[in-house]
């Protein structure tokens, strides 16, 4: 029997899992970050590589997702994904305590448990998105994809607050419990959340997607040689590269050529995100219906989404060009919004994507989305500051320094939207009434 698509309720209980998954990976990133450079005095490239290693591992991906096709379930990879990531959130703590009295014992810990982070987040997050997938209705998809963004970052903004408040007075064993006890309650709302949200399957499917699984060399290799698809992998990766290569330079820039304080560089990073939540917002709304055949369209808004981030990358550019009265937070604002807008309608578009090859498939292909997004995340921070200090080395003013590395970063923007207008099969929400009856977990009942 056919099963109903997810109901909001389930979405938000998926969201969960991306809660629970933010506050994890939120210790990782900044406190243990923090821990590592100030009380220990270790060198900011230590927890800089660490966090790179975490990253690298998403490459991983695609074996996670054949996995779950293999087995035909999501779930147990989620859960599987989650106490690994529980794990080594923990294990980064006590490698963090070590590393004071036993440096080379501590590292050592700490490089595995980055890994198995990496790993976690990895198999939770791939089968996680192809559950979304199968199960989300198109005309929700974007809004699907908002709620589980938002409340991702919800993660890191309620655990964030409450650890530091017990982190203090600090000490290794204070940074042991609280990463302790974060960790054993993100793997409780994460089981919680997926007890029981995916059907089970019935009789056997005696159709193509039941067919002897192919080893997976043969499947990987069969998702990359579609046009459509290898060319969304790569529109992915240049969109994250670009998306993620301003991250670390933006509140530097905005302190060196603009004389911002600290706490007003942080508040401008507070309106970015700001704009990103609008942005989103903004997307699921239209996606939903009220935007209409054209308006609801996520192609459309992964494209307008890319552009408008690339034209307010040049405005921050020509901004410092133009001096400090400038209003900056003009296109930093708008930065945060058109960034909102791609990131929510490229996730919609990875979504009914997805599922171009027949459920066999999902996992793979998810999984090799999610590695070029894992792989150019982590590459685009590192390069966007290198690039600043080559680019500083050439030209005496910092002002030209950032303006320039602003610009590469709007044309990639510019390419990325080029590629989304390529893709043939990134369909918009928009779909014929008849092809929206569809089993959870299984092809749209109407004929192809």
């Amino acid at each position: 029997m056919a099963t109903l698509p997810f109901g909001w309720a389930a979405i938000v209980r998926l969201g969960l899992v991306q809660t629970a998954l933010g506050a994890v990976v939120v210790l990782m990133t900044s406190t243990i970050n923090r821990v590592m450079v100030v009380e220990l005095a270790l060198p900011a490239i230590v927890p800089g590589g660490l966090v790179a290693l975490h990253y690298a591992v998403q490459v991983l991906r695609p074996r996670w997702g054949y996995g779950s096709d293999r087995t035909g379930r999501r779930t147990p990879w989620i859960v599987g994904g989650m106490a690994a990531l529980a794990l080594g959130g923990f294990g980064a703590a006590v490698a963090t305590a070590l590393t004071e009295t036993h440096q080379a014992a501590g590292l050592a810990l700490a490089v595995l448990s980055f890994l198995t982070v990496g790993m976690g987040a990895g198999a939770a997050g791939t089968s996680l998105l192809v559950l979304l997938a199968t199960g989300v209705e198109p005309r929700r998809r974007g809004a699907a994809a908002t709620i589980v963004w938002v409340m991702m970052i919800a993660g890191f903004a309620i655990t964030a607050p409450i650890a530091g408040h017990f982190l203090d007075p600090f000490s290794g064993a204070r940074l042991v419990a609280v990463s302790g006890t974060v960790s054993l309650l993100a793997l409780a709302v994460a089981l919680l959340a997926v007890r029981g949200i995916e059907p089970v399957r019935g009789a056997p499917d005696l159709s193509a997607d039941a067919a002897p699984k192919r080893p997976f060399g043969e499947v990987l290799a069969r998702v990359w040689a579609e046009p459509d698809s290898r060319r969304f992998t790569i529109f992915i990766f240049v969109a994250m590269l670009a998306y993620s290569a301003q991250e670390l330079i933006l509140e530097p820039f905005a302190g060196l050529v603009f004389a911002m304080s600290p706490g007003v560089t942080t508040k401008l990073a507070g309106l970015q995100h700001g704009g990103v939540l609008a942005g989103m917002l903004t997307v699921a709304g239209l996606t939903m219906g009220i935007g209409g055949p054209v308006l609801g369209s996520l192609k459309l808004w992964t494209t307008l989404g890319c552009l408008g981030s690339g034209a307010a990358l040049l405005g921050i550019a020509g901004g410092g060009l133009i001096g400090a009265d400038f209003p900056l937070r003009v296109p930093v604002f708008a930065l945060g919004l058109f960034n909102g807008i791609f990131a929510v309608a490229a996730i919609g578009s990875m979504m009914a994507l997805a599922g171009a090859g027949g459920e066999a498939e999902r996992g793979t292909r998810m999984g090799v989305w999610g590695a070029a997004q894992g792989l150019a995340f982590g590459a685009g921070g590192f390069l966007g500051t290198v690039a600043v200090d080559l680019a500083r080395l050439v030209t005496p003013r910092a002002v030209d320094a950032y303006a320039g590395v602003f610009a590469v970063e709007a044309v990639l923007f510019v390419a990325a939207a080029a590629l989304a207008l390529r893709i043939a099969h990134a369909p918009g929400t928009q779909v014929p009434r008849a092809r929206r009856a569809v089993s959870a977990f299984g092809t749209p009942l109407s004929a192809r």
